[in-house]
């Protein structure tokens, strides 16, 4: 006889899943949610501006030639921890601050101060000298062209009634004041230009803002009336006799001659309202906005420089930055930059002249002491001795940045050449662009 079974005794059919969820769970091993990644952080800080500096004293001010004081990398630590270090990034962060957020036509030249109306007919004078010393012949060669040192002998003629007339009257502070502008249009040996030579042009603002000629109510007419000439003036020399690119990173730099442009610019551009860094990859907006803005207009100037189409290609390093949120990003990355590879890089600091505004420090080494030749007198530059990991080696200074790079010749002399021969030049697309 079948058993009677009680259904009251059997599970219910929602225990019964209950059940077999727990042995389900039992075997699955347990998830657990991941972490979200944490944003990328730059490991180096943003360099700040340093306290205003106090004006040198007058009454124990020596005034002489400058020369070359970085020629060891020892000498380069003694000047990293040294007031001039400081006082340098002082002046070029200050320019940078004063034009923040402004356009290029903001300051007019009839608005102007007088000292800054003196400079710019200064600039005026150096572009008048470029007529009178027209290029020679070279058969085509892209080098640097021979009457670059015509050039450069003539800006040291005249150099001296040119700082009289900014009010200077002692000859000896005419002797330093001017040693910095003439070596801001590139070396006379070398025929080549790089960051080295546009920070000499700063150092002379410098020195005349040591002299109280060029207080920092003048530090807007000096970013956005000065320098813009400076690099128009420096464009037209470039193009004349085909300056080298000093150590220039080539497709790996921002330029193959300037830097500075690029830190006043993305300062110009905080806060705009519609131009974001991705858009310099748009024509309309570097035509109708370049000259307005030192960044637009270098990259402007780079790409018509260029034959390939597209900064992708030409300046990758330029294509990365457009990639930042905004214009602060920018600006904070290019002062990381002037810091580090600009006056933290012994190929690029070991030209740069101490004299008695701009000081050396306590310890330094001295060219004559060195066995080192004057810069003027040195057919490669000069090579400096350092050991990195261990290994002995030679930095050249013709390598940009970096250290053991070669001489090039300069994209503008490439189409310069091209228009003297009737050939189109004209920017060409990658086939697998």
């Amino acid at each position: 006889m079948p058993s009677v079974i009680d259904d009251a005794a059997l599970p219910s059919r929602s225990k019964l899943a209950s059940i077999a969820r727990s042995q389900i769970d039992a075997k699955l091993p347990r998830l657990t949610p991941r972490k979200s990644a944490l944003p990328l952080q730059n490991p180096l800080p943003v360099p700040e501006t340093p306290d205003l500096p106090p004006p040198p004293d007058r009454s124990s001010l020596c005034f002489h030639e400058p020369t070359r004081r970085i020629l060891f990398p020892q000498d380069h630590e003694l000047f990293r921890a040294s007031p001039t270090y400081e006082l340098t990034i002082w002046f070029v962060f200050s320019l940078s601050e004063a034009a923040a957020s402004k356009k290029i036509s903001s300051i007019t030249v009839e608005k102007a101060p007088g000292p800054v109306k003196q400079i710019l007919s200064v600039l005026c004078s150096v572009e008048d000298t470029i007529n009178q010393c027209p290029p020679a012949d070279q058969g085509g060669s892209r080098f640097g062209n021979p009457a670059f040192r015509d050039f450069l002998d003539a800006v040291s003629a005249q150099s001296s009634p040119w700082h009289s007339s900014l009010g200077l009257t002692v000859t000896s502070a005419v002797t330093e004041t001017s040693t910095y502008l003439q070596n801001s249009f590139g070396n006379r040996t070398r025929i080549d230009y790089g960051s080295g030579h546009e920070l000499n042009f700063i150092i002379w603002l410098l020195c005349l803002n040591r002299l109280s000629l060029l207080p920092p109510s003048t530090f807007p007419a000096l970013t956005l009336l000065v320098f813009p000439n400076y690099i128009t003036l420096m464009r037209k020399i470039q193009s004349t006799y085909y300056l080298e690119p000093a150590g220039s990173h080539g497709v790996w730099g921002l330029d193959d001659y300037h830097f500075l442009p690029f830190l006043f610019g993305a300062s110009q551009l905080l806060r705009h309202p519609y131009i974001r860094p991705l858009s310099i990859h748009n024509e309309l907006i570097l035509e109708e906005e370049g000259d307005e803005y030192l960044y637009l207009s270098m990259v402007r100037e780079t790409m018509a420089s260029k034959s390939v189409k597209g900064l992708k290609w030409t300046q990758p390093m330029l294509d990365d930055i457009s990639g930042a949120k905004n214009w602060e990003k920018v600006e904070q990355g290019m002062r990381r930059m002037f810091v580090k590879e600009v006056l933290g890089k012994l190929p690029v600091m070991q030209h740069f002249l101490f004299g008695g505004l701009v000081p050396a420090a306590e310890g330094m080494s001295r060219e004559g002491e060195a066995g080192v030749k004057p810069e003027a007198e040195e057919s490669e530059g000069g090579e400096v001795a350092v050991e990195e990991d261990g290994v002995r080696h030679v930095h050249r200074d013709d390598a940009w940045g970096d250290c053991c790079g070669i001489k090039i010749p300069s994209t503008v002399a490439a189409n310069q050449e091209a228009r003297k021969k009737g050939e189109e030049v004209g920017l060409r697309r990658i086939p697998f662009d």
